[in-house]
């Protein structure tokens, strides 16, 4: 099982810095980060830039992958999301997994004081993974639904650069059959309403999505396992890192469903917090076999 811990960019830089260092140092695999303008966890408070923040974190981490979870398709356009995507897995040395959703519809009016819904951030969704497939294709014009470019001159990687890692967070049928057709892993977070449901329900809603997503493989002829599935947990009412057997026994939950990663939040909020851990109850669970 791989572990994955978020690393919630509201934080000076210099702290940031030591917090990505010690994840790195205590054993997990990959590091992840915000890709939102605003958002009801840091409300009143600063939230740094995700891709910017990224590329920072991978001059002082040498081993751990490194990602947004996940990038909005909102907020980015294929061509402009791939160029961000190539510059960190440059700087990084080939560690980046572009973790890409839907967006919040909350950042759609931050950035353009738009309303949207579900539905329609959905439907972008689509265009962004393809017009992102077109790019790392090579292509120099590509039209889909609603979005589309022309009159690229530029190479969508740097030389002798692979493209990353496309983790697609999806939880609606629509968006686990963009999952199956088109990325190389899987993630949710249980999807919307999960995080008020209590935790056998919530166990039992991922593993109904699980299978779901399984079938949406088969059905594009697709094998499940050949893709990551990962498990974001800890912004409802199941709260992994609330102490190590609890760590624990979300991990053999997820594995039992046929997750290979699972993601929690990091110890770097104040006691009382929704999301509050220590350091040591992810230094006991990384330091055994998982």
């Amino acid at each position: 099982m791989r572990l994955g811990v978020i690393v919630m960019q509201t934080r000076p830089w210099r702290q940031l810095a030591a917090d990505f260092r010690l994840m790195e140092e205590l054993g997990y695999d990959a590091a992840y980060v915000y890709d939102h303008l605003t958002h009801p966890t840091a409300a009143g408070g600063w939230l740094a830039d995700g891709f910017t923040t990224l590329a920072a974190a991978a001059g002082v981490t040498d081993r751990m992958e490194l990602g947004p979870l996940v990038a909005s398709g909102h907020l980015h356009s294929p061509v402009a999301l791939a160029r961000l995507a190539a510059t960190v897995q440059d700087v990084s040395g080939g560690r980046l997994v572009l973790g890409l959703g839907a967006g919040a519809p909350g950042c759609a009016l931050a950035d353009r004081d738009e309303t949207v819904t579900g539905g329609q951030l959905s439907a972008r969704l689509v265009d962004v993974v393809e017009g992102l497939q077109a790019v790392w294709g090579g292509a120099t014009e590509w039209r889909g639904r609603a979005i589309g470019f022309s009159g690229v001159e530029t190479t969508p990687l740097p030389p002798a650069a692979d493209r990353p890692f496309l983790l697609l967070a999806a939880h609606g049928p629509r968006a686990l059959a963009l999952a199956a057709r088109h990325a190389d892993g899987w993630n949710t977070y249980g999807g919307p309403g999960s995080t008020t449901l209590a935790p056998e329900q919530f166990w039992a809603a991922v593993r109904d999505q699980a299978a779901r997503f399984e079938d949406a493989c088969v059905t594009l002829d697709r094998d499940p396992a050949s893709l990551r599935r990962s498990l974001l947990l800890g912004f409802g009412s199941v709260r992994p890192t609330a102490s190590v057997e609890a760590y624990r026994d979300a991990v053999g939950r997820a594995a039992g469903l046929g997750f290979d990663e699972l993601v929690v939040y990091g110890p770097f909020t104040p006691p009382g917090d929704h999301f509050h851990s220590t350091v040591e109850v992810h230094a006991e669970v990384l330091a055994a076999p998982h």
